[in-house]
């Protein structure tokens, strides 16, 4: 387990020249008809389809999508088909998951209900632009092993007063697809977003969507141009702690051409970071609070020199990792656009204010359950830096308010989940000393808990309690069950 940090850093908008006044006067005229054409008819608390969402807006402004993926809402007005597709462990069968409504929300009603007594991945993330670029679970590439799907469950939030889920990216996981149709290639211009999480983040590398190589290997500087956030710094000093929103051109994280401590990073639970690249000389980075307010332009000016000028892509899609499948990164997608062309401004402000229409809130970060405090005041968490596979041991930590596995639910089949997985007794056993692990949710003896009165958490069908070997304490220690005896070593609370 490694340490995580939250630190929060304020917004700023870097400076920029002044425009001429005519040219104000144009391009306050373009913002505000391009923000009419968005607010005309935003979703309310009912399921009506919006008359303008993002693709519709950049489609309007001569840049349309060439991909538009989200698990959260449509990203075309007049979209109704699926959104993803989940997989189901117990008996590997799959379900697309679509819309409450056309130009709506997702339906996550049809996931928990095709997941109930088990626990589901998504496996698919459809593409709703006329280029049918879906993402799939990433193979294996130069920097990583082939990539896990991550678990449908595991960062559910609120959109529009309607709850749906998020795509939690952990360490080795991450989604692709190769050679993808009509995403910018050579020295094109092009222009991409995505709503994502400034809380769940880290500095492995690297939270990325957009463009990147056909081939899952590093082919040289230009060959990526993909928007990306996270705490790490490659040109320092850095202003701050980050996270920052940077543009991923391979080999390279930039907030500028070279060090920019004008970038003063995106700390807010739900973050738009959004990058747009002309291919041969200049790039743009900006970034804002997905629930209020205006994008701050962190850089307007000059690509990096040293094999970016001209651009070198490769037309194909990455999400959640870096274009070789280096694959240490934490993040959180929800919805994430790519066009054909540099959009406008007008067109990027008209987009972050329908973003902030859609009305996200909720968890951003997988940690919208309760802590579990143990023995010694530590926490119940599981082994691993919020991986959560299968035989993954479960444990004793030190408490860390931002550790997504260390944030549990106690649902009403007694089942305590986090990360889409279940608090599980190794091999369904009932025999005292046996350890807990981390499983796919089946709704067995063996991952039901109920907790009594003296605080202890009792397993109904071993009779048995969790607990803590010897009552010991220390970072690490492997948890089991035991014969219910109302000693410290057996105090688990749901916090």
């Amino acid at each position: 387990m490694t340490f995580r940090r939250l630190r929060p850093g304020p917004s700023a908008r870097a400076a920029r020249p002044r425009p001429a006044p005519r040219r104000l006067l144009l391009a306050a005229g373009t913002v505000l008809a391009l923000l009419l054409l968005c607010l005309g008819a935003l979703p309310t608390g009912s399921q009506a389809a919006a008359a303008t969402q993002p693709c519709d807006i950049y489609a309007a402004a001569a840049s349309p999508c060439v991909a538009a993926h989200s698990t959260v809402r449509a990203l075309y007005s007049g979209y109704d088909g699926p959104l993803y597709q989940v997989t189901r462990a117990s008996d590997g069968a799959t379900r697309d998951i679509g819309l409450l409504a056309a130009g709506g929300y997702a339906n996550a009603a049809a996931q928990d209900s095709f997941c109930a007594a088990t626990s589901c991945t998504i496996t698919r993330i459809y593409d709703q632009s006329p280029r049918h670029n879906d993402l799939t679970v990433e193979p294996a590439g130069t920097a990583g092993a082939a990539d896990r799907p991550a678990q449908a469950t595991a960062l559910p939030l609120v959109a529009g007063g309607h709850k749906a889920y998020g795509v939690l990216i952990t360490p080795g996981t991450g989604y692709r697809h190769t050679d993808a149709s009509g995403v910018a290639v050579g020295d094109q211009p092009e222009s991409m977003y995505m709503v994502t999480s400034g809380t769940h983040v880290n500095g492995g590398c690297c939270f990325d969507y957009g463009n990147a190589e056909h081939t899952i290997s590093d082919t040289g500087n230009g060959h990526m141009d993909a928007v990306y956030i996270g705490t790490r710094c490659h040109n320092p000093p850095c202003t701050g702690a980050g996270p920052w929103v940077a543009a991923d051109l391979e080999n390279g994280l930039y907030q500028g051409s070279g060090n920019n401590p004008a970038n003063r990073g995106n700390a807010t639970p739900f973050v738009t970071a959004l990058l747009k690249n002309n291919g041969r000389t200049a790039f743009a980075l900006k970034g804002g609070d997905a629930r209020s307010g205006a994008l701050s332009t962190w850089w307007d000016g000059a690509l990096p020199s040293g094999g970016y000028t001209p651009m070198h892509l490769e037309g194909s899609i990455v999400m959640g990792t870096g274009g070789d499948n280096s694959n240490a990164s934490a993040g959180s997608f929800y919805e994430g656009v790519m066009t054909s062309g540099y959009s406008t401004d007008a067109a990027d402000a008209a987009v972050q204010a329908n973003i902030v229409a859609a009305g996200y809130s909720g968890g951003s970060d997988g940690t919208s359950g309760r802590t579990i405090s143990a023995p010694g005041g530590t926490c119940v968490d599981v082994d691993g830096d919020d991986i959560g596979v299968d035989h993954a041991a479960v444990q004793l930590w030190q408490c860390q308010p931002a550790a997504v596995d260390q944030h549990w639910t106690h649902d009403a089949d007694n089942s305590l989940r986090t990360l889409g997985r279940c608090l599980d007794i190794m091999g369904n056993a009932t025999a005292a000393g046996t350890k807990v692990q981390l499983w796919d949710c089946n709704g067995v003896g063996g991952q039901k808990w109920v907790q009594q009165p003296d605080g202890s958490l009792r397993n109904p069908q071993s009779g048995r309690c969790l607990d803590t070997p010897s009552g010991a304490t220390a970072n690490g220690t492997r948890l089991q069950i035991w014969d219910c005896n109302g000693s410290a070593a057996q105090q688990f609370g749901l916090t």
